[in-house]
């Protein structure tokens, strides 16, 4: 698979080395934000969390599923899916590599438990706390996330690149791919 450059920010390269897309992702291209097509645009080109964000959209909660995990000191990585709580639905797919130097021990605890969404953690936790987007992704899914997302063949989808930055410091980065519309 042809990975993209890493965006300003995000080292995109690092988060596939840690969990590496052959199984569920055949393609990635980045595009910009101005042609990611209705209605991954308005799930995906703004400023918030997607936890909140696939919530408002799907009129249900969601709860977040660990598929994999790695810890390397004050850096903690995961491969998630969130999922419908109404349905167990399966609606975004995401990497997530934490920087423990900017997170307090509770906030940490809360993470590595896994029981909670990454943003709905940092928002009642109150942490100050902003969401940079840093590139727009089109994707083809490869074999485990056509299972997950529940579809007979490749459909592709869109998701994005980003940034959280906890007390103006970069502690999250992500990958952020939604179900296909």
């Amino acid at each position: 698979m042809n990975l993209p450059p890493d965006p300003a920010g995000t080292d995109v390269q690092g988060l596939f080395a840690l969990f590496p897309p052959a199984d569920y992702m055949t393609r990635g291209e980045l595009v910009p934000a101005g042609r990611v097509p209705p209605p991954y645009r308005d799930l995906l080109v703004h400023e918030h969390h997607m936890t909140v964000t696939v919530e408002a959209h799907h009129g249900d909660k969601v709860d977040v599923q660990v598929l994999e995990y790695r810890v390397a000191g004050d850096s903690y990585s995961r491969k998630i899916l969130l999922t419908l709580q109404g349905t167990g639905r399966v609606v975004m797919f995401g990497l997530v590599r934490v920087n423990f130097r900017y997170c307090s021990d509770e906030v940490r605890r809360r993470i590595v438990e896994g029981k909670t969404p990454l943003g709905r953690v940092l928002i009642e936790a109150n942490v100050l706390r902003r969401i940079e987007p840093t590139a727009f992704l089109r994707v083809v899914p490869g074999p485990a996330m056509m299972q997950w997302f529940g579809l007979d063949g490749p459909r592709p989808t869109y998701g994005r690149f980003a940034l959280i930055h906890c007390d103006e410091q970069p502690a999250v980065e992500l990958l952020e791919i939604v179900t296909p519309e």
